[in-house]
């Protein structure tokens, strides 16, 4: 191979290097994605560092009526956005990926008509939903009823879930009271 080949096929490496680098700069220019002021919705994650202890080691527990007597069903519904991926909350909404969540305070387990439930969901079909086993779903889907079909990976603070509760209460025609504190 003489000089005059070998200058012809580096010519081409090197033209055919630059010109991917200079469309990836140029697309970057062009296509420039800024990021959102406000994230659509956060994502609760329980801090490990404390744990939720208080200063003496022991874990400060509020009771749900507690809760659900300071909750504010507004904030429940901004909370509920993540939920409406899955979910509708009309009144004789269509079921989506998940039930339709219209009145679900102490209505039974898997009593949704039309609705694909897991086996571990119609296993529990003879219990109602209460605010305590909401609560505890709403925080550990997996955990509360092994074998769920929800994939959603649980609400962890308290406060949050209590607002979330009140706002599911509200969707009624009679609204169930809440627990005593």
């Amino acid at each position: 191979m003489n000089s005059f080949e070998f200058n012809k096929i580096a010519g081409a490496v090197l033209g055919t290097a630059l010109m991917v680098f200079g469309l990836k700069a140029a697309s970057e220019v062009i296509y420039h994605s800024e990021k959102p002021e406000k994230p659509g919705f956060v994502i609760e994650v329980a801090d490990a560092t404390t744990g939720g202890e208080t200063g003496g080691g022991e874990v400060a527990v509020v009771s749900l009526g507690t809760l659900l007597a300071a909750a504010d069903p507004k904030k429940g519904e901004a909370a509920s956005k993540a939920c409406a991926a899955c979910h509708t909350f009309v009144k004789g909404g269509p079921n989506k990926v998940g039930p339709n969540l219209w009145d679900v305070v102490q209505r039974p387990h898997a009593s949704v008509p039309g609705f694909p439930y897991s086996d571990a969901m119609k296993a529990k079909a003879a219990e109602p939903w209460t605010y305590e086993v909401l609560d505890a779903f709403i925080k550990s889907p997996k955990e509360t009823v092994p074998g769920t079909k929800m994939v959603y990976g649980g609400l962890k603070k308290d406060t949050t879930r209590a607002d979330l509760l009140a706002y599911l209460a509200s969707l009624s025609d009679a609204p169930k009271p809440f627990p005593a504190p």
